[in-house]
């Protein structure tokens, strides 16, 4: 007997659509309701531009006023001088879509996230739990409506065929089989989620639907688009991927779990020796679940319930990822002091909403930096919890290629920046000059070797000499009338090495003769 395999279900995906997702946002924030009451009064959301506040959300009260999304405030003032106008906030519009893609995740295995007002939710094999796809599509409307949020969604075989019909298609539109073309055809070409240039274009040459598009031949449009790799400025490729010929990469939203630990109290405590064995035990708690996860804890959170419902937050910011106990303990004593228990606390959650992989370090380096005082990280953190964020800094470095601006001080507890990789010949002094100092040069004109220079009254004569290394102006920060700069290594008769530069070059036009600095002094 052969054992027959029941087939693979066809790919299932659901399109949610918020058209005013920013609006409904601000309507959570500010403890609005959706409705008329609510959008009574003409309202916009606007963001700096470069020329000026643009409009990046209007209500129904503003739109039935003329108010349109993208343009300025100034005009929008002219057609509605009643509006009234709230920064718009596209980092927390992102950050809460992220969060609804984790939530959407009720809805099937894998999410992911179609900026700036949508997500895309694969239902494969999931639509029997709901009572079929009508009814999932119900209930997502349902628990989004629930929430203060205004949605649209489809359900398609693949995302590009849902988004269509999301977008453009009836409320709660579900498409099925193969003849995906027949049911999208009287949808507009902006289906395809092309790039505003390419709509206009298309719409120039007379192709207003997905029909007028798919009579054109696929020789005619490939080599009308051939120059244009990316998805959103070629029809054809946004066809193929509506269609299903060829796949659309999706990236999931991945959730992470926030370590977390807590005691629930039997008696509520009030006294600060308590509070402070609690909070150690929770540390030694989070140290482990830490370990574990091979994490250490940049931000720490303290919560801490009282019997009359307020909760009590405090929070600290470490230097360097850290899990020790003891340290964790003692920056959190100093931030205590001023904790007015009330009638008692009766629970203690400990969260680390910032972690970062732990460096592997030396015990013995650090367990002799704590005999002799204090690791450089936890006094770091000393500081900090004694003087403010903003009083302790340190210098990182910054994205220039000019010496001098190579590095910023900034607060002690930021992130350091990730930067490229420095190349092998793009070796530094140890020390740099505070300002570049002049010198005189003896040097093979043009633009040869110095053989010769004279510094602080000394004159030095060059054994070795290693260069040049140009550097060039930074053009979108400098005016193009700077000189160039030819950096040398060298090495004088008595075996001191200096780094120094040329600055500018014999007839560049940018000034008269060159010059030449010292700046910085090789071991």
């Amino acid at each position: 007997m052969t054992a027959m395999l029941s087939p693979l279900p066809q790919r299932r995906i659901m399109a949610i659509w918020c058209a005013d997702l920013a609006l409904d946002r601000w309507r959570l924030a500010e403890g609005c309701a959706r409705g008329a009451g609510a959008d009574a009064a003409p309202l916009a959301l606007i963001a700096e531009t470069a020329h000026g506040p643009r409009i990046a959300a209007v209500n129904a009260a503003g739109a039935a006023q003329g108010v349109r999304t993208g343009v300025m405030l100034a005009d929008a003032r002219t057609l509605c001088p009643a509006l009234a106008v709230r920064p718009a906030d596209p980092a927390g519009d992102l950050a809460f879509l992220e969060r609804l893609a984790l939530w959407a995740q009720r809805w099937g295995p894998w999410s992911a996230l179609d900026a700036p007002d949508g997500l895309i939710v694969d239902t494969t094999g999931t639509a029997h739990l709901f009572g079929g796809e009508a009814m999932l599509l119900a209930d997502a409307r349902a628990q989004l409506r629930r929430r203060g949020l205004a949605a649209r969604a489809a359900i398609a075989p693949t995302a590009g065929a849902a988004w269509a019909l999301a977008h453009f298609g009836p409320q709660g539109a579900i498409l099925e089989g193969d003849d995906l073309m027949d049911r999208l055809a009287a949808l507009p070409v902006a289906a395809l989620r092309l790039d505003d240039d390419v709509l206009l274009l298309l719409r120039r040459l007379g192709l207003k639907r997905l029909e007028d598009l798919a009579g054109i031949g696929r020789e005619a449009l490939a080599r009308r688009f051939r120059n244009r790799r990316s998805p959103g400025a070629n029809p054809l490729v946004r066809l193929d991927q509506l269609l299903g010929r060829v796949p659309e990469p999706l990236l999931p939203v991945i959730g992470t779990e926030q370590p977390m630990v807590q005691r629930r109290l039997a008696e509520p405590i009030r006294h600060r020796p308590l509070l402070d064995r609690v909070v150690a035990d929770l540390a030694a708690d989070m140290a482990r679940l830490l370990e574990g996860l091979r994490q250490g804890a940049r931000r720490l959170e303290l919560a801490l319930w009282k019997v009359d419902g307020e909760v009590l937050v405090r929070r600290l910011e470490m230097a360097a990822a850290a899990r020790d106990p003891l340290h964790v303990c003692r920056l959190f004593a100093a931030r205590l002091d001023d904790l007015d228990a009330g009638f008692g606390i009766e629970l203690v959650r400990l969260g680390a909403p910032w972690t970062e992989p732990l460096v592997m370090g030396q015990a013995e380096l650090e367990a002799a930096a704590e005999a002799r005082g204090t690791s450089l990280a936890a006094c770091i953190d000393r500081l900090t919890v004694r003087l403010g964020a903003e009083a302790v800094r340190r210098p990182v470095p910054r994205a220039s290629h000019l010496p001098e601006r190579a590095q910023r001080w900034a607060p002690a507890l930021d992130p350091l920046p990730g930067l490229q990789e420095d190349f092998a010949f793009h070796e530094r002094p140890l020390k740099l000059l505070d300002r570049p100092e002049p010198i005189a040069v003896i040097y093979e004109a043009p633009d040869g070797l110095p053989r010769l220079f004279r510094w602080r009254g000394a004159v030095h004569e060059i054994a070795r000499a290693e260069g040049p290394e140009r550097i060039a102006p930074e053009w979108w920060r400098e005016r193009g009338t700077v000189r160039l700069r030819d950096y040398y290594r060298i090495e004088d008769s008595t075996g001191r090495r200096y780094w120094i530069y040329r600055h500018g070059l014999a007839g560049d036009g940018r000034g008269g003769a060159p010059e030449w600095f010292l700046q910085g002094l090789c071991a």
